[in-house]
């Protein structure tokens, strides 16, 4: 989508996404190694009650979406940070998981026009409904540079 596309109140959706077991093995043996990712004999009788995801491998999924449905072929370029991650319930192999950004904020830089700030809630969900993680993100965005990206 392109930065002028965005409209604060917008809900915009992405997925599904199916969350595997090898996926959710690979990503933690690299990344974020710690048992209850890790080793699902010893996770099954855990505070968890079986394996799941590191929230790290969560936050990839919902980049993926979103670049996929919402960033691709925009002008959007940097991110100077993300607020507020959460992890309310955690993400198990078998999960199908949907991506839904609301905007809350769409503006031009007072210093710098070309450039495009937008605000925005991710949200992903199991499919029971469930939120999984909640970000509270900026994007930029070139107006001038990137005008035409590659996809």
């Amino acid at each position: 989508m392109k930065f002028d596309e965005f409209q604060v109140g917008q809900e915009l959706e992405a997925g599904p996404y199916a969350v595997s077991q090898d996926e959710v093995l690979a990503f933690a043996t690299q990344w974020d190694p710690q048992w209850f990712h890790t080793n699902p004999e010893a996770a099954a009788n855990g505070p968890f009650n079986g394996l799941i995801a590191s929230g790290w491998h969560t936050c990839g999924i919902a980049m993926r979406l979103a670049a996929d449905a919402f960033l691709k072929g925009s002008e959007s370029f940097a991110s100077p940070g993300l607020d507020k991650i959460r992890w309310p319930e955690p993400v198990r192999p078998g999960d199908t998981l949907r991506l839904r950004c609301t905007v809350n904020d769409v503006r031009r830089s007072r210093s710098q026009p070309q450039l495009g700030i937008l605000t925005w809630r991710w949200q992903l969900f199991n499919q029971h409904g469930a939120e999984v993680l909640s970000i509270d993100a900026t994007s930029l965005f070139d107006t001038v540079r990137n005008a035409n990206p590659p996809v």
